[in-house]
């Protein structure tokens, strides 16, 4: 290898964070191109892992340092959602401790889809993938910022997952863990409940939400402007032969 491909290679490790993805776009803009990027494989310096997509030699990639790459290479509005986000805060004691044993939940926009490599990529976990529009075009609303070690990664905040995972119930997730999680929501923060239940687009999660929040008799309620959310019309029903809520028209399981 030449003293300019060495260069290249050098300056490339030191803006490629550990443990994550780089895709050809990216190492394009690095001055890294198709063929250059094909002679570091051959010479050791990085690993092909699908299409278009390498990791360095040697390293172990997990499913957030794809993520990773989803949400700064490629612009992708991907992050984890639901139960996965509310673990990585370390605000669901009673789930799984180790990651390892659950199931990632992954969010993105209505139509946006994973790229090739990370859907066919042996991640350790399995990971489940939801394109949903639940707050129209506002993508980042109610994201926050998670500290992975060696890069950052946005993720779902308290008040986001907990109406991702009131969407995701009842075909994807149970009732009574949304109930659970729900008992815990004590310091959610009443603005951003505000601005995401008015933005959210599904009747069904806005009431589920509200419904045991209320339950719950949650203070940052009282701070809601209820009069400013379109609960829609009509009845919506979780289960059988369940408790119906007259106020927010829900059916919801039996306690």
């Amino acid at each position: 290898m030449d003293r300019q491909n060495r260069s290249i290679i050098n300056n490339l490790l030191k803006s490629w964070p550990k443990n994550t993805v780089a895709v050809s776009t990216w190492l394009d803009g690095q001055g890294v191109y198709r063929q250059l990027a094909g002679t570091y494989v051959k010479s050791g310096w990085i690993e092909r892992i699908g299409q278009g997509a390498f990791k360095r030699a040697g390293e172990n990639v997990d499913w957030n340092g794809g993520l990773y790459t989803l949400q700064t290479q490629l612009n992708m509005s991907v992050h984890p959602a639901g139960k996965t986000a509310f673990q990585l805060q370390g605000n669901a004691h009673y789930l799984p401790a180790n990651l390892k044993q659950a199931k990632i939940v992954l969010f993105g926009s209505k139509n946006e889809k994973l790229p090739e490599w990370f859907k066919s990529y042996k991640w350790e976990v399995a990971v489940r993938y939801v394109m949903t529009g639940l707050f129209g075009k506002d993508t980042g609303l109610g994201l926050t910022t998670y500290n992975s070690g060696n890069y950052e990664i946005k993720i779902s905040s308290s008040e986001r997952a907990a109406l991702e995972l009131c969407y995701d119930v009842p075909m994807r997730e149970s009732f009574d863990e949304l109930d659970q999680i729900m008992s815990g929501l004590t310091t959610l923060r009443p603005s951003m409940v505000q601005e995401l239940l008015e933005k959210c687009g599904s009747v069904k999660t806005k009431r589920l939400f509200m419904y045991l929040a209320e339950k719950h008799n949650h203070a940052w309620v009282k701070k809601l402007n209820l009069d400013k959310v379109n609960f829609g019309a009509g009845k919506r029903s979780l289960c059988n032969n369940g408790h119906y809520d007259s106020k927010y028209k829900i059916v919801v399981p039996k306690q």
